[in-house]
């Protein structure tokens, strides 16, 4: 039984020296995203973006989005973003609802 509690403890020990600070978690099952409030001003075009390349190989680049903020739409800037494995990138997208705008949240999303 002392064995078992200095190989654990060993074990331990180990999995903190190596840190987990280069971990990415992904969620495991869909999430359900929050859609914002029904607006009556349909989204300006998307502003041109001049990005570059990325900082790190193989990053993604998410575009900016408009985003509705104190009645009116504000500008969201676009980012590099590393890959998640098995996922692909859904951006934000403004779609109809009723005689108004509804913003549907940009998220990563499982491969089918």
């Amino acid at each position: 039984m002392k064995r078992n509690i200095l190989l654990a403890s060993a074990l331990a020990a180990a999995i903190g020296t190596l840190g987990l600070s280069g971990c990415v978690v992904v969620p495991a099952r869909p999430v359900a995203y929050d859609e914002g409030p029904i607006v009556d001003v349909a989204p300006p075009a998307p502003e041109a973006e001049y990005y570059g390349s990325p900082p790190v190989a193989g990053y993604l680049w998410i575009g900016g989005y408009w985003n509705w903020v104190g009645n009116r739409h504000i500008w969201v800037g676009g980012h590099w973003e590393a890959p998640r494995p098995g996922y692909h990138y859904v951006p934000h997208t403004w779609v109809r609802a009723g005689t108004g705008w509804r913003l549907h949240q940009g998220h990563w999303e499982k491969h089918h």
